[in-house]
C-alpha cells in the first residue's frame, strides 16, 4: 500500500461539480491512497495508524512534532490507483501492480475506519469515479508512505 500525505490548509474533492469530501476549517492531511496487489487488512490498519500519528505539524518551537489530531485538523482520504503505476519500462505507465477495485475499495475503507477509530474526523472521495481534488499544500509538506 502506498500513500501520498500532504499537510494542507485546504482540501476539497468534487465529483461532477458536487462536493463529496473536504478538510475541516482547521486544515489537516490530504492523503492519496493506492492499493497494490498483495495488500491486505494488516497493511490498511498500519497505514491508517501511521497517518493518524504522523507528526508533520509544527509545535510552538516551529518543529514538526505534532500529529493532525494535536492541531485539531481532519483527514481527507482519496483513493488513487495510479500511485501503483510503474514508469520504469517506458513512457506509458503500467498498472499491473495495482489491486483490482474489488480488493482495493474495502482496504481504502479500512484505512479510513482505522483513522476514525483513533478519534479523527475523516472525509473521503468517491471510489471508482473521476474526482477533482483541490488543495492548498501548507509548507509545502508532502510525504510518501509505504506499508
Amino acid at each position: 500500500m502506498i500513500a501520498v500525505a500532504q499537510r494542507c490548509s485546504r482540501g476539497l474533492v468534487t465529483v461532477g461539480g458536487e462536493r463529496v469530501g473536504a478538510l475541516a476549517d482547521r486544515g489537516g492531511l490530504v492523503v492519496l491512497v493506492g492499493v497494490e496487489t498483495g495488500d491486505g487488512s494488516a497493511n490498511a490498519r498500519k497505514m491508517g495508524e501511521k497517518l493518524a500519528k504522523l507528526r508533520v505539524f509544527e509545535d510552538a518551537a516551529g518543529k514538526m512534532n505534532l500529529a493532525v489530531g494535536d492541531v485539531g485538523g481532519s483527514v481527507l482520504v482519496v483513493s488513487q490507483f495510479t500511485l501503483a503505476g510503474d514508469c520504469s519500462g517506458g513512457n506509458r505507465p503500467s498498472f499491473i501492480a495495482a489491486a483490482r477495485p474489488e480488493q482495493a475499495e474495502p482496504l481504502v475503507q479500512e484505512v479510513v475506519e482505522t483513522i476514525r477509530s483513533l478519534g479523527l474526523h475523516v472525509e473521503t472521495g468517491r471510489f471508482r469515479t473521476e474526482m477533482k481534488v483541490d488543495l492548498v499544500n501548507d509548507g509545502p509538506v508532502t510525504l510518501i508512505l509505504r506499508t
